[in-house]
């Protein structure tokens, strides 16, 4: 009887451990099946957005080892309302710069008007550079002004920002008595644009705008501070709207993918937007100013600009505010190319 017993508590023993082991290789297939489908959801998502090919990025001797630790990716609106990132100009410039260790965010937007040295044009508006040379040649235009080490760049045309802005349910804008008008008289050339109307705003004061409202206010150039006041409020508008898409759920991020996606131009890898994803909520916006710091306003070849009050002085300010370098020393092609400014505006 007790060999019976010892065989009957041996099977139950090896029963019992076929069972674990089939439950495990159960939830083992069922965990597999859904990584295969996430990574699909995701790729699936991935594939709307437009991958540009960039091949010759160029920067100053010297920067790439200097600025190791943070990646910096120019953001460019473009001045289209068809969805390409070609023939047009770039409205809105911004650099956004990710230190990879503390995961803090940086943006800084150039003044489109702002008067620097483009590759085969001479001394020009920034916002020419993506109109002669597409996104490579303003990306090197940034890099040789500036000393940056941008390799990245994102494009969105206008009719995604106000799409996305209507996504996330607006953003909330503290628009003057002044702004009110001009939102008004921007809606109607908008709408004459692109066939798209929008409410009229009818107040002054904080107030939610919805996209195609939100984009009439950040294009107010007609106001005491020209093309300075309308990149702050291009800066507004992108942080709000970049803090509140950081609340939705994801059914709402999904909806804001499919909206978004088709309408972005990049040459950033799936797989490189991968890795952001699972971390996105751990970065945080630090700062948001515009550039340069220090300037005049005058006209060159007959064009209103933007001059920097030096270009050189404005490029260590700039490395100081992103980098932290408090005596950081231009290259020596910035120094021609604000030695050229000066000797050009008289502007010292």
């Amino acid at each position: 009887m007790s060999n019976k017993s010892n065989k009957s508590k041996k099977n139950k023993t090896k029963n019992g451990k076929r069972t674990v082991l089939k439950v495990l290789l159960i939830i083992l297939v069922i965990l597999l099946i859904m990584f295969l489908l996430a990574t699909w959801y995701i790729h699936n998502k991935l594939s709307k957005v437009n991958y540009v090919e960039l091949k010759n990025i160029e920067m100053n001797d010297g920067v790439a080892e200097q600025l190791k630790g943070y990646r910096n990716v120019a953001l460019f609106g473009v001045d289209s309302r068809a969805n390409t990132y070609e023939d047009t100009r770039s409205d809105c410039i911004m650099v956004i710069s990710i230190n990879e260790d503390t995961k803090q965010v940086k943006i800084t937007s150039i003044y489109r008007d702002t008067l620097v040295y483009i590759e085969g044009h001479g001394y020009e508006k920034i916002t020419h550079a993506y109109a002669y040379g597409g996104p490579e040649l303003a990306i090197n235009t940034l890099n040789k002004n500036f000393d940056l080490n941008i390799s990245e760049f994102v494009a969105v045309n206008f009719d995604a920002v106000t799409e996305i802005i209507d996504a996330i349910g607006g953003v909330d804008i503290n628009v003057s008595s002044e702004e009110v008008a001009q939102i008004n008289k921007n809606i109607d050339s908008l709408a004459k644009q692109t066939g798209k109307t929008s409410p009229k705003v009818s107040r002054a004061g904080t107030q939610t705008l919805s996209g195609g409202q939100a984009l009439a206010y950040a294009r107010i150039r007609k106001l005491a501070g020209g093309d300075i006041k309308r990149t702050e409020r291009m800066r507004d508008v992108l942080n709000q709207t970049f803090n509140k898409a950081k609340t939705l759920n994801v059914a709402k991020l999904n909806s804001l993918a499919d909206i978004l996606l088709p309408k972005v131009y990049t040459n950033v890898k799936s797989s490189e937007i991968l890795s952001f994803v699972p971390v996105l909520t751990s970065y945080n916006v630090d700062s948001s100013k515009g550039w340069p710091y220090d300037y005049k306003t005058g006209m060159v070849n007959k064009m209103s600009v933007v001059v920097p009050v030096t270009l050189e002085s404005n490029v260590q300010q700039l490395h100081k505010e992103l980098f932290g370098n408090n005596n950081y020393e231009v290259s020596s092609k910035v120094k021609e190319y604000s030695n050229a400014i000066i000797n050009k505006t008289g502007y010292k």
